[in-house]
This record gives C-alpha cells, structure tokens and sequence, in this order.
C-alpha cells in the first residue's frame, strides 16, 4: 500500500478512539498541572537505572494505520515497559475507565516493542505517581508478543473502517476543493485583493495581516482562498474565530454560500460554543451520578460520532438535536467532532488562550493549520486579559469563611501574607516589582493543600472556595512566567484590596501560537497601523501586509469633523448643547435613523436627555447598561428603512460593530468622542511600558485603540455600493494631522461650525 494511502494515528488518539468507555467525569479534581506532571516524570525516571530509555519511540503498521507514540520508559535488564501516570489524592477515587484506557496504551506499545525488539514476551507496568506525597503505585503484567499482537490488530480493525472513511473523505474534500468555483458571478470592488493576498499567504506558509472595509465580504473572501490552497499544501484543518457571536454566524453563513455553489462538496463545518450556553443540565454536575447526558457518553459517542457525519453543518442547533437524540451531551460531542471536522468556528480563546483546545489538538496531532481570526482588532484587548489575573481580598474572606478547619489554617497564612503586602503598599494603586514571594509561597500553600483535602475527602467544593482557589491557581501560572510584558499591582477601594498581574504586551504568549500554524490571517476594517499589531501580539517578522483598496467612493460618504466642539471631559457639560443642535440641525436636513455614539453611560443619558427635552418631535432610543440578548434585537429592529429617530449608544459597545444596517436602515452617525480609554493610573502604567519597549506610549495605549473604535462606529453606515450618508466626528482634536491620518483613506474629510449640516 503506497504512502499516500496510509492513515497515521498516534498511539494515544488509537486508543482514546476504541477503548474509552463509561460516564463522562468532569467533576473538579485536583489534577496535577503540567509543569507537575513534566516534573513527576523526571522523578519516576530519575530513580530507575542506569540503563533506563526515556521517550521510547515506537511505530508500527496494520493495513492502512501507521501508528506511532512515544513510551515513556523502557528497562531492557528486566525487560519493563512503563507507562507514567500522575495524580492526585487516592488512586481509589480515578474513575476505572481511566485505567482501562491507560492498560490499553501499555499494551500497544507493548507489542510495538515486542516487534521492533524481536521479543516474545514483555514486562508491562502502569506506574501511578502522587505528586503530593511521590508515592508511586505500580501495576504489572507480562504478556506475550502474540497475545499483544492480537490485542493491537484487535484495536486497529475497530478503528481502521473509520480511518478508511477519513481516508476517503480527505481524497473527495481536496479533489472537490480543487476544482472549487467562487460562489458568486464575480467578485465584488476589493474582495478580489483580499482573496488573493490570503491565497498566497497560505501558499507561502506566512501569517498576514488584511485590512479591508466592511461591506466588501471579508467572510467569504478570506475562506474560499483557504479552502482552494488547502489541497496543495496540505491543510487539515481550517479555524475561522471570531470575537463575538455574530461574527460566528457570519462563517457559517459564509460556508453556508460556498457549498450552495457546490452542494455535494464534502465538507465538514463545525461551531463550537461556550460550555455554559450549551449545557442543557446547567444544575448538574459534569459526571454520570448527576447528568443523564454524562452517564454512559463514550459507550453512546461512537453512535453520535457516526450521525454526526451525516451533517455537513453541525451548528450550535444540530449538535443539540445530534446529542439529545443519542443520549450524549452536545458540548462534549462538539468536541470530539473537532477531531473530524474541516473548518471550525469559534471564539478566539479556542486557540490563542492557554488552555486552548484547538491549539492543543493541532500539536497533539500534528495538524497543519490555517487560522482566520475576524474583526481582529480586538486581538490585543482580548488576548491581554486571556493572559491576566487578579485576587482581591473579599474571596479570601470568603474562602476562609467556607472552608473546612485544615484548609483555614492555611488561607489564614495568605491573610497574613497580604496584610503584609497591603502595609507595603498603601497607596490606592501601586505597582510592584513582582508578585510578593511571602504571599506567593502562601498561595501555592493553600492551593496545594486544597488540592490534596479534596483528593481525599471527595466532596464537593464550596462555591466561594473554588472561585478563590481557580483564581490563586491563575495568578500562580501568570506569577510562573512573569516579565516586562506584564505588570503586578495592587488596587484600593476602602479597606478591600485586589492583587492583579495584567498582561499588557501578549506577544510573547501568542508567539508560538503563530509560529504552531501554517498561516494565520488577522483581518478587519481596521487594522493600522500594522506595526502595532504585529508588536503587540508577536507576529513573525516575514508577516505579509495588505491595505485592500475600498469599494466606496468619497461621493458615498459625507465626512464632517465638528471642529469647534471638545468632547474632553473637562468640557462634557458645554459639549451637549452644540451637540444636540447639529443632530438636530442634520436630523431636520436629513431625517432618518441616525446613530449617535458617546464615550461613557453618564454622558450618553446627559446628551440624551438634553436632545429629548429640546427637541421631542425625534424619536429617541437608548442603548441601557447590561442588555440581554433580546434587548439588543429590540434596539436594532427600531432602525427600519421607513423609520425615523436616533440611537444612542456607547463608542466601543454592542452596536458599535459587528452591526449591519444597510440602506436605509441607517443614513447617518455622530461619534462625540475620540473613544480614547480613560486616562487612570493602570493606563498610565500601560503607557509608560510602551514607550519603554516601543518608543510609543501615547499612541499605543490611547490613539490607536480610540481611532480603532471611531472608524469601526462610523463603518455601520456604508455597508453596500448603493448606501449614501453622512459622519459627523464631533471633536476639535480630530482635525489634527496625525489623528486624520488613522482615518480610511477614501474618505473625504471636511471641518464645519458646530451648527452646519
């Protein structure tokens, strides 16, 4: 059988595959970290011989598998293979499914072995290593080189009728893909650019950033190009992320239009969604005493799986109706179809966080990737607090409150530790060099001996005790890789404190993320300047740049910059009155649905409540603090095409992009503000460390960001070729040179008197 035709699973993926079985158990276990568990396999190692192999490779064939893995230990004097587990508390308490599968990963590298070594026979140990204590539990087994033998070829043929199938669907997918026609009669004004920048881009194995307007169909234009390259260089998987729920929609709806071109084109199509949206038992624990849907899932998922197939598109909807109709819990069957699926869509932290899960498999099975990540200018914000924590004293008192007698004694010495940390630091906002040793080292105390209490006592733990535990343990990880890309600080607020280590530079995080892809694509309408995103999240210098040209034409779009106007905070409460009198001014000239966007609530609701009482004939509606879902839909469907009336809205928020009101949906927008964030002592430290590194403080931490929330607002209005309206920039700061040049450059600026429509 030629190469080509070979199918290569790792060992681990073979077994996991055929040999799990039972409930599903996500209970909260004290399960080591992996720092702890590199660490428990050097000391297991370190006490065995001198003839001791480590990271044994080991492969083998049967029919079309090629199956390979890494066993962790060999002892060729007494002929022992060891397979290194580490845990937690009571061997007792592992769920006995869990030494079922790890019996059968031994025994395939036991015959492995056996046929590399040319043995008839092989010791077998499964070694159980307490990190706690470093007691290790051993369990043995010898078996012979045809019994092993049976036992793989065993696990293989159950596999192999699935790898067949993979097999094939990859031949069709790449075939179809090949031969893959743009979905629509032409491409539109721009769209072309794109298309072929990211084409290229993923045949050169490089990442690349795209700035492109809205309306031009970036959606669709940045997945076709990935589909077509994916053939010749070799991409298993797509992830297209995006920051919110409506820019998921938009890659569903875009996959949606490419197979409509092509509807027998074998592509799988997969979303995925957060854990506590998919739940249908959000009352029940995560294990099969409590949860009907966990109880007996990996004996019901080989049935699921199999549906699963049959839909091209498993949406939020159908993974739902697939896991119910089997008896299996939706979210954890999206996750294992991210095993088998072509293009995934998601939210960023399912691969830039760090417990991503699309990252991890990609290097577990070594998929080459291409990633698409959308509306990328919240990239950085949202990648910093990926990569922050805090602690504040409150959920300590209220850890210490709930927790059992032996676990107080050690959060008392935390108490301690942080009285000593707040007489340290008595300002109300104070930098440190580093999160204190003696607060660390009782955190990792307390935390440890959580840990180890609740090994033993297998109870459940109290809510205020797990919160403050999930968060020591966070801010323990940030404190483990502490540098000049993040700060330490305390906050006071009266007597009550917080301790946070804030990540302001994530770049040396998402180094490798990049560096783990074939070609990651960061696209948005607004994206300058480049050099910030690429220093910020650590992109690799051979990263491409494109400016897509704009469709739109200057005559589309009225831009008025209201330069007599200062919208600085100093100057809010004379502000509102020349600002309710050019929306009025314009509304009269032009009436239709306007938007109006604010830097803050309390300005909002002053502006607001000025423009109804001078102006009551305009109808007014108002974006509230904490909308739902539903909420939101009511603010957007008052912007009909007959309607009227203006909306008033935070710069930054909900409506201020992601939103498409073509047409006459919306005709015009008022953006009073530069969006600039608040000038407070954490963004005064954010400032003094970029220029340090960048020679850029200003610009990176105030500018940049604001400019980037300005054009997005002012983007809802021309969405299509056909849309006319008018901006209106209400601020005398943006006539100034170097805050016009972060403006689209096909828009046609002008300055007029607060009163001139």
């Amino acid at each position: 059988m030629s190469e080509a035709r070979k199918y290569t699973v790792a060992v681990r993926a073979l077994c996991e595959f055929t040999a799990k079985q039972g409930d599903l158990d996500l209970r909260f276990t004290p399960s080591p970290t992996a720092q702890e568990g590199i660490a428990g396999h050097a000391v297991v190692t370190a006490r065995r011989g001198d003839g001791y192999r480590t990271e044994v490779s080991l492969s083998g064939d049967h029919g079309l598998l090629h199956v390979r893995g890494r066993a962790d230990g060999y002892d060729a004097g007494e002929n022992l293979l060891e397979e290194i587990k580490t845990y937690r508390g009571q061997l007792s308490s592992m769920p006995e499914n869990h030494r079922h599968l790890h019996w059968a990963q031994v025994r395939v590298y036991g015959h492995l072995l056996c046929a590399q070594l040319g043995l008839d026979s092989v010791n077998l140990a499964l070694v159980y290593y307490e990190i706690g204590s470093g007691h290790e539990t051993v369990l043995r087994e010898t078996r012979g080189a045809a019994e092993l033998q049976a036992m793989f070829e065993d696990q293989c043929s159950r596999f192999t009728a699935w790898a067949e199938q993979e097999l094939r669907h990859r031949e069709a997918r790449d075939a179809a893909l090949g031969a893959l026609r743009f979905p629509h009669a032409a491409f539109r004004p721009g769209q072309r650019q794109l298309a072929e920048t990211v084409f290229k881009a993923n045949s050169t194995g490089r990442c690349l950033l795209a700035q492109a307007p809205t309306g031009i169909g970036k959606t669709v234009g940045s997945l076709f190009p990935v589909l077509k390259a994916a053939p010749a260089q070799r991409i298993d998987k797509i992830y297209f992320l995006a920051a919110k729920t409506p820019g998921r929609q938009l890659a569903l709806d875009a996959a949606a239009i490419i197979r409509a071109a092509d509807p027998h084109l074998p592509l799988r199509v997969l979303e995925l969604t957060a854990r506590d949206k998919a739940c249908e038992h959000p009352d029940k624990a995560c294990q099969g005493a409590s949860c009907p849907l966990a109880q007996g899932f990996y004996d019901r998922l080989p049935a699921a799986r199999a549906a699963a197939l049959g839909v091209p598109v498993l949406d939020r909807a159908a993974l739902r109706d697939l896991g119910l109709a089997h008896g299996v819990c939706p979210y954890y069957l999206g996750s294992e179809m991210a095993r088998w699926s072509d293009v995934i869509v998601g939210d960023y932290n399912y691969y830039f966080d760090g417990g991503a899960m699309l990252y991890a498999l990609a290097q577990e099975q070594g998929w080459r990737t291409s990633v698409l990540v959308d509306e990328a200018h919240n990239m950085v914000s949202r990648a910093r607090s990926m990569y922050s924590g805090e602690l504040d004293r409150a959920a300590l008192r209220m850890a210490r409150a709930a927790a059992p007698e032996i676990v107080k004694k050690v959060l008392t010495k935390v108490a301690r530790a942080w009285g000593e940390m707040d007489a340290d630091a008595p300002a109300p906002y104070q930098v440190l060099a580093a999160l204190p040793d003696k607060l660390l080292s009782a955190l990792q105390n307390a935390t440890s001996t959580i840990n180890d209490y609740l090994a033993e006592q297998a109870v459940p733990i109290d809510p205020a005790l797990q919160d403050f535990h999930f968060s020591a343990l966070a801010l323990q990880r940030l404190a483990e890789s502490f540098g000049e890309h993040s700060l330490c600080d305390v906050t006071r607020d009266g007597k009550e404190t917080t301790v946070c280590i804030r990540n302001v530079v994530p770049a040396p995080f998402l180094k490798p993320r990049f560096e783990g892809a074939h070609s990651v694509t960061l696209f948005s309408a607004t994206l300058s300047p480049w050099h910030y995103f690429a220093d910020l999240l650590g992109m690799p210098e051979d990263t491409a740049w494109v400016d897509v040209e704009s469709p739109f034409t200057a005559g589309q779009l009225a831009v008025h910059i209201a330069g007599r106007i200062s919208t600085r905070y100093q100057h809010r409460a004379a502000s509102l009155a020349p600002i309710a009198q050019l929306m009025a001014e314009q509304y009269a000239h032009t009436p239709g649905n306007y938007l109006a966007f604010f830097s803050s609530f309390d300005y909002l609701a002053q502006a607001a409540e000025l423009f109804t009482r001078l102006h009551p004939e305009v109808p007014v509606w108002r974006q509230e603090r904490r909308m739902s879902e539903a909420e939101r839909a009511g603010f957007l469907d008052r912007f009909q095409p007959e309607g009227r009336g203006i909306g008033f809205a935070v710069l930054g928020g909900s409506f201020g992009e992601g939103v498409d009101l073509p047409g006459a949906r919306l005709i015009g927008a008022f953006v009073a503000t530069l969006g600039l964030p608040q000038l407070n002592p954490v963004n005064e430290q954010l400032r003094a460390r970029m220029q340090a590194m960048f020679g850029a403080g200003y610009d990176y931490t105030y500018l940049y960001p604001g400019l980037q929330k300005v054009v997005q607002a002012a983007g809802r209005v021309i969405r299509t070729e056909q849309d006319q309206g008018t901006v209106y920039l209400i601020d005398d700061r943006f006539a100034q040179p170097a805050v016009r040049d972060l403006l689209p450059r096909w828009w046609q600026v002008d300055t007029v008197s607060a009163s001139a429509p």
